[in-house]
This record gives structure tokens, sequence and C-alpha cells, in this order.
């Protein structure tokens, strides 16, 4: 059965969220409703409402927020050149001219999985890095590599030049396992081992490397001390 796309025409007059906008000002629309808003449109299989839904929900608002590639944007959400362009413009935007950014600590395999949860919605495996300094402050959240369903390949370089280029003290890598089983693979151990190696040579240390499933996490740390 083909799944209806729900329009912004076909909603109540006072629930589209231009008219909200004007009638109730910004702060009566959720953050899904403000990014229909600057979109204006969906795609054919998704309405905006539903597509601004999926792209705040699917990647979380920390790492959008960071975000400011559009052709990362536009493989990890299936979404057109324009629209890409218009979210990454947005969130640079807002970062510039209204935010001053909170100081997140990630000091534990917890508190890492608590700011990157969301990844488990994601439908490609996606490999993320997070760059702290000596303090264990985050100072940069990038996405190194998408790769498909089940492998994400990066290189070395890859990861460490955003390391080099922000001074960071030291990386946690996160991929995710769209199964939503964080059970780590043989590829994955060997995969960290390699960084880990890498890691000792450019003295920037590797902490951890988590795998985020559904509701669950691996500390691939604390796995190979077992």
């Amino acid at each position: 059965m083909e799944k209806t796309v729900l329009k912004i025409k076909d909603l109540p007059h006072d629930e589209k969220p231009r008219e909200k906008l004007r009638k109730f000002g910004p702060q009566a629309l959720k953050n899904f409703e403000l990014l229909a808003v600057i979109l204006g449109r969906g795609t054919k299989k998704e309405g905006v409402l539903e597509l601004s839904r999926r792209l705040m929900k699917q990647y979380g608002k920390q790492a959008a927020f960071h975000e400011g590639d559009v052709d990362n944007l536009m493989r990890l959400f299936n979404i057109s050149f324009v629209q890409a362009c218009q979210v990454v413009a947005c969130f640079e935007l807002g970062r510039r001219l209204f935010s001053k950014e909170r100081e997140i600590f990630l000091r534990s395999p917890e508190e890492v999985f608590e700011y990157v949860k969301e990844m488990f919605l994601l439908k490609k495996e996606c490999l993320r890095g997070l760059y702290l300094d000596t303090r264990n402050k985050l100072i940069k959240d990038e996405i190194i590599s998408i790769g498909t369903l089940d492998r994400s390949i990066s290189h070395p370089r890859e990861i460490f030049f955003p390391a080099v280029l922000y001074s960071a003290a030291s990386i946690i890598l996160v991929h995710n396992h769209p199964s939503g089983d964080p059970t780590p693979s043989p590829e994955d151990i060997e995969f960290t081992k390699r960084i880990k190696e890498a890691s000792r040579i450019m003295d920037i240390e590797l902490l951890d490397h988590i795998i985020v499933g559904n509701g669950r996490f691996v500390s691939l740390a604390r796995w190979m001390r077992k």
C-alpha cells in the first residue's frame, strides 16, 4: 500500500507552520516546524513536515548544528542539494548570530552515548569523530565517513587531519550499527587497534571507540580490556 504524503495544504489553517509563525510568533513552533518554514517544500516521498521532523530527530540537534558539509547531509538524509544548503546555512547563521554554544565535556562512555544516541536512527553506517582538548571538552564534532548499511571505510589520515587542524589532545570515535545491535564485529576491533596504533605515533590519544545501537552501546575501550 502506497504511503500517503502529508502536505502542508492538507493541514488546518492554524496548524500550517507559516500561519502559526505569523499568528503566534516563533516561540509557538517546534524545532522541526521552524525548519519546515525554511525548507518550504518536501519531496515526492515526504512532505516538508515529515522531512523536517526526520532531519531534526534522525541525526540529533547537536551533530546537525555542527555539520557544515552539504554533500554529507545530502547522502545522510537523501535530500536535494538545495535543501542541504538551506539546512547548513540555517544552522551556521544561528550559530554565528545568536548562539553561545554551551561547553560539552565527554568524560565517560555513558556521556558520549547520551550525546550521540540518536545515531541509531541513521540508515547508513556513519563514522564520527569527537575531538577533545586536554580537559575532555569537545572542540570539534565531525562526520569522517559514511558507509553502506554494514560497513564504514575510513583511512587514519581522515581521522587525524581534523585533530591536527583543531589542535585536539584526544579523539573519541563513534559509529552506528543500523541493525540496532552494537556488538563489535572482528572488523570493528581490528580497525580500532589500527587507529590506536596510529594515535601513539601521532601522540593524539584515542580515548575510546563507541558503537551505537538501538538504546544501547558498546565501548571498545572496555570491550578490549576484557
